[in-house]
């Protein structure tokens, strides 16, 4: 049945109102119309987008992002890792809900959007922008699906370029200055020739580890998520078995000694989950800063006899012996399919994409071997 168009007997000022059925069959109407030709063109439009399956309900559209956003929430809470849940509620919290929770779903616009985005980008780092954005952008995704908008305004939103920070790479024998000088050198050991995660190695529990086949069973992650250790499966929820060197058995050994299966590996001097501490004052930024201020004093000793001067430690994070874990193993002949499942990542293409930069002799290996291969032919 087509949308009707009839005069307002109701209001005491005279306006149209539309009557019309929903595409579910119930009937509705809406008035408010000052022009009868006003009241025309949207019953037309009704008609039309019934017709091709886009109707949108009018009260629908009035949905707030605030209401919307909670039951996003709610949802996604079953959906993501701890640590991610606890970063998206606090970009709702903070940047989202104060901005656009009074807001209708079908009032925003894409314009506004990117203003939005444009402000945060002022001050804000690329990832909470992004992050940002990808909250509200999902909730507007789930009012499509629901078809209280016909399209989201938050897609195709430009986005602040992420300029990724130079990575750190430890030779061996800064791995072995770096655990000397920390509380626990076994551990940074591990880190440094395995590529473990911090949660995934601080996870490891003593039946996770085959001793006979030098691997380890990656099945936990142990995340610190709003001041306490929350565990579950790793990042990409697949667990691997991960090599670790021979070098390694006596503290493996020791590290099992006397503990049930379900002990953890790697025990906090004070029991529990072990933890780097601050940036500051943590045992293992401390253990970093230590070695730089003794490779300052060698290379201040060297430049005053004209000697070659020893490169100084860089600031390194616990994850940058993940990086450097896959710079040696890199460096010893390992190929990108064999880091990529030490890594645990979802391709070999993105172990590549990651660390393209360790892969700059084997470009001018493929440069000399097409030297050789053509003089051999022209010859």
């Amino acid at each position: 049945m087509a949308a009707k168009v009839y005069l307002d007997t109701r209001t005491k000022k005279k306006s149209y109102r539309v009557a019309y059925k929903r595409p579910d069959g119930t009937n509705t109407t809406k008035g408010g119309f000052n022009l009868k030709r006003e009241a025309e063109a949207f019953a037309a439009t009704v008609d039309v987008s019934k017709l091709q399956g886009s109707y949108i309900a009018p009260s629908d559209s009035k949905a707030t992002v605030g209401v919307l956003g909670k039951g996003w929430l709610a949802a996604h809470k079953a959906a993501v890792k701890p640590s991610t849940l606890h970063s998206d509620e606090s970009a709702w919290r903070i940047h989202v809900e104060p901005r656009w929770g009074a807001r209708p779903v079908g009032s925003i616009k894409h314009t506004e959007v990117a203003g939005w985005v444009a402000e945060l980008s002022d001050g804000k780092s690329a990832t909470t922008v992004k992050r940002c954005h990808g909250v509200l952008a999902a909730i507007l995704d789930g009012a499509v699906r629901d078809r209280r908008i016909m399209s989201n305004p938050a897609r195709e939103v430009k986005m602040p370029r992420k300029v990724s920070k130079p990575r750190a790479y430890l030779s061996h024998r800064q791995v072995e200055r770096l655990a000397e000088e920390s509380r626990y050198p076994d551990f940074i050991r591990f880190l440094a020739y395995t590529g473990l995660r911090w949660g995934e190695a601080t996870g490891l529990r003593v039946m996770h580890v085959n001793q006979a086949r030098r691997r380890v069973q990656i099945d936990e992650n142990a995340v610190v998520v709003n001041g306490h250790v929350q565990v579950g499966t790793p990042k990409t929820h697949e667990r691997r078995a991960v090599p670790y060197p021979a070098f390694l058995d006596p503290a493996i050994s020791a590290a099992i000694e006397g503990k049930r299966p379900e002990a953890l590996l790697w025990l906090a001097d004070s029991g529990g989950y072990l933890s780097p501490g601050n940036a500051a004052s943590g045992w293992f930024g401390a253990a970093v800063k230590r070695v730089q201020a003794e490779d300052v004093k060698v290379a201040a000793k060297a430049t005053a006899v004209g000697e070659e001067e020893r490169p100084v430690m860089p600031r390194v994070t616990p994850h940058d012996l993940r990086h450097t874990a896959a710079s040696l193993a890199i460096s010893a002949g390992a190929n990108v399919k064999a880091v990529q499942r030490m890594l645990g990542h979802a391709s070999a293409a993105m172990t590549l994409d990651r660390y393209a930069e360790l892969f700059d002799d084997d470009l001018d290996g493929v440069a000399e071997a097409l030297d050789r291969h053509r003089a051999a032919s022209l010859n």
